[in-house]
């Protein structure tokens, strides 16, 4: 981090020599670091707090006075695991946390890397770096689903150059954890160098045992945000794991997993919290890290024991705890001004010695993004008029005697298999007296491939909809008629990525997400919660039975899940390892009669 504060500047503030650019007074500041409240006053000369205490410092006719008697003042709360990719895009994410308070937040890289390579997502991170509040990255090291020419796609050598840069903290999830217990060298070649170099190693080891936990803290893991018990919790907790406690839009988990620190008493120096990429209406209703502390309070945890957890703790594992996270001279001046310890909603918010919002609205400018700028790839490399052949959405099926492995949802992540015997009609599986089942097909932007399957349990009356919002970030197609698949397809294509909706061969639903088919270019968080709302409304009308259409489709298409999956390689069974329907050639496919 760069400051504009000088040491030696800081001391004279400090001493009284040098006049403070803005003072906090008369609030109650919570001390992090020794875990009082203590009623003081806060000097900050430019980005920088310069003294902490119960003296008048030096002012001048410039210097801002903030008056927080009846206040609660507070390190700027920090969000260690973002995804800012869920329909929202950075700039959106950061204007909306901002707001609540969270005025540091450390960032998953996948689908800027996926689409933009190093040198896009090099320089799309100097953009970023023009934008209030501290925006941090976690590099991928590997994708969430393996595709044909992924180990050439993410170089080590690539990877490695950008941890040496300063706003990378470190390494991202691997969510293919089998890859570390087996010590992949292609992995271990980089966690390594993130190792020598300091920097962080996050981690995802969904279902993983506490034996299988033990090679994974072994290969240099850090940190782990997937349990989902308090006994999960605690196995990272005692194997040296920096313990995420996640609440999120898919997993809403605090009631149970908080029950470590209210029932465990455990240390809690190792715990911090997380959103873990909640979707958007989750963090319009819910909030940020501010709703993170609101809710394990009024679960039971200490207001101060919340504090650190979303303060110091998250610093202090980032490897950032000399620069942010508590509020001491010398620090960062990222600081919130809270009403009282049970809403923990700011009325200030002050990020590098700026006042940015107030009352939940920012009061600075954004940087505009021209984020077409970026992308090293077409959204698509095929003619649409190839995704108007309903042969692309059919199953292929030559027997009515044989049953059909269908992929059923158990929950919005969750699937299992179910075989079921189907009619044939000319080559197909056909759908038309089975209620509930649709068919699925995962077709390559590059025009290279279609991978195909049948869904249970994912809608009931779905004509078609399309989406490049899903793990690969291919175009996912799902729906009962080929037809209304064809349209919302052809329509995806022409947006250059997004969600489309068809009922009776009309488009019922439209969401543009040009931006490597995930996001949305607007920079309004209010944008992508219409969106979500409208998708999930058009979707649960239709019978989607779950709550969280946006992790539905994310996960679909992934390699790591139980159950079957739609990958770019064809049909996946995960916990047999076996493709049950090879991925297809698409002039193949399109060449059959």
């Amino acid at each position: 981090m760069i400051r504009k504060a000088k040491r030696t500047e800081l001391i004279e503030v400090a001493q009284g020599r040098r006049p403070a650019d803005l003072v906090i007074q008369g609030g109650m500041v919570a001390n992090v670091y020794s875990g009082e409240f203590l009623r003081q006053n806060v000097a900050i000369y430019q980005d920088t707090i310069a003294y902490v205490g119960e003296k008048d410092v030096a002012v001048n006719d410039e210097t801002i006075i903030m008056d927080a008697s009846g206040m609660y003042v507070s390190p700027g709360f920090i969000e260690p695991h973002a995804h800012p990719w869920v329909f929202y895009n950075p700039v959106s994410m950061t204007k909306k946390a901002l707001s609540l308070g969270t005025t540091t937040t450390v960032n998953d890289n996948l689908f800027f890397y996926l689409h933009l390579g190093a040198d896009g997502f090099k320089q799309l991170v100097r953009d970023l770096q023009t934008m209030p509040g501290n925006f941090f990255w976690l590099v991928r090291l590997v994708s969430q689903a393996d595709f044909p020419g992924e180990r050439d796609w993410f170089q080590p050598k690539e990877i490695q150059a950008l941890l040496f840069m300063d706003e990378v903290a470190g390494t991202a999830e691997v969510t293919r954890w089998p890859l570390l217990y087996e010590g992949d060298p292609f992995l271990m070649e980089t966690i390594e160098i993130a190792k020598k170099i300091g920097k962080i190693v996050d981690g995802h080891t969904a279902g993983c045992s506490y034996d299988k936990l033990n090679s994974i803290a072994a290969s240099g893991v850090d940190a782990c945000h997937e349990a989902i018990t308090a006994k999960e919790a605690l196995d990272r907790l005692r194997l040296g794991m920096w313990t995420t406690l996640r609440n999120s839009s898919l997993r809403p988990d605090f009631p149970e997993i908080i029950r470590l620190i209210t029932e465990g008493r455990v240390n809690t120096q190792r715990i911090t919290m997380t959103t873990d990429g909640a979707h958007p209406s989750f963090i319009e209703k819910e909030g940020f890290v501010d709703g993170l502390i609101r809710k394990a309070v009024e679960l039971g945890v200490p207001p101060m024991t919340a504090l650190q957890m979303a303060t110091i703790n998250a610093a202090t594992y980032l490897r950032l705890d000399d620069q942010i996270g508590g509020i001491a001279p010398g620090k960062l001046a990222d600081i919130v001004l809270l009403p009282d310890l049970t809403t923990f909603k700011p009325t200030f918010v002050i990020s590098k010695g700026t006042l940015i919002a107030q009352d939940g609205q920012l009061l600075t400018p954004f940087p505009e993004i021209k984020w077409n700028k970026y992308a090293t790839k077409k959204p698509f490399l095929f003619p649409k008029e190839q995704l108007a052949d309903e042969r692309l959405y059919c199953y292929p099926h030559l027997s009515a005697h044989r049953s059909v492995p269908v992929v059923s949802l158990k929950s919005n992540v969750i699937t299992e298999r179910r075989d079921v015997v189907l009619p044939s009609v000319n080559g197909y599986a056909d759908l038309s007296k089975s209620e509930g089942l649709l068919y699925a097909s995962l077709i390559a932007r590059d025009g290279q491939w279609v991978a195909k399957a049948i869904l249970d349990r994912f809608a009931v009356n779905l004509d078609g909809m399309a989406s490049t919002y899903n793990t690969t970030t291919e175009l996912l197609v799902i729906g009962k008629s080929p037809k209304a698949m064809a349209i919302a397809a052809q329509r995806v294509h022409e947006m250059g990525g997004g969600v489309v909706v068809v009922d009776h061969n009309e488009i019922v639903v439209e969401i543009p997400l040009p931006f490597t088919g995930m996001m949305t270019i607007d920079d309004s968080f209010e944008a992508a919660v219409r969106y979500h709302d409208q998708l999930l409304h058009a979707l649960q009308k239709r019978g989607f039975p779950f709550h969280d259409i946006l992790y539905t489709l994310l996960f679909l298409t992934c390699d790591f899940l139980p159950g079957l999956r739609l990958i770019p390689y064809g049909l996946y069974d995960v916990k047999r390892n076996d493709i049950l329907l090879p991925a297809q050639l698409l002039s193949d496919c399109l060449l059959q009669h």
